[in-house]
């Protein structure tokens, strides 16, 4: 087969791996089944471009997914594939009732 001028080229791209210490995030375009504690009842929940966070019938707070930004309240900007609770609403005493994600940001309506 030959080319002519104006015939464009697809070559495939190499993945480059993740660095070295870097979590890989699953990112699926279909709904996926959670692993709670069975103790947890879910009220609200809430996604963002990259994260998804969930409050229970407690108060707790719950975040996964990509956490570049900070958005999933760890005191960090790790990611992760698994649900976490978040550990500062705890040691505050403050209760979530509602939670909305950003593109890149979590905002949560707590109770003292």
């Amino acid at each position: 087969v030959g080319s002519s001028p104006g015939d464009t080229m697809l070559t495939p791209r190499r993945e480059q791996p993740a660095a070295e210490g870097t979590a890989f995030i699953s990112i699926q375009a279909f709904p996926a089944l959670l692993d709670l504690p069975q103790d947890l009842e879910v009220t609200e929940v809430s996604c963002g471009s990259r994260h998804t966070a969930v409050v229970t019938r407690g108060g707790e707070l719950y975040t996964w997914g990509w956490g570049k930004y900070g958005q999933l309240g760890h005191g960090d900007n790790s990611s992760s594939d698994q649900p976490r609770r978040v550990e500062y609403l705890v040691a505050e005493g403050l209760q979530a009732e509602e939670v909305v994600c950003g593109p890149w940001t979590t905002y949560v309506h707590v109770l003292e």
